[in-house]
């Protein structure tokens, strides 16, 4: 997934971070090694983070018998349920 956008697009939210100097420090190391401006490196690094902790809410461990339940109950057909088609109907978080 890329957040990526076209030359004639304008970054228009501002989000404004304070840091410890040895932060920005390691920071300006790392935009150096990756040849990558502050901005770039920040919202790059923040979308990620943002995508894994999203990702994260929606994948979960079961053992063996809870997952053979879970399956059984995905394997029900689903009656007329709005619910369930207003889900569907969005897109994810971070597809926004």
């Amino acid at each position: 997934m890329s957040h990526q956008n076209t030359f004639s697009d304008r970054r228009t939210s501002a989000i404004n971070i304070r840091a410890f100097p040895d932060q920005q420090k390691l920071i300006d190391r790392a935009c150096m090694e990756t040849h990558k401006n502050l901005t770039d490196f920040i919202i790059d690094a923040a979308c990620r983070e943002a995508e894994q902790v999203l990702c994260d809410r929606r994948y979960f461990i079961l053992d063996e018998e809870s997952f053979n339940a879970f399956e059984a109950a995905l394997d029900i057909p689903l009656k007329e349920n709005k619910a369930v088609q207003k889900l569907l109907a969005h897109k994810a978080p971070w597809d926004d």
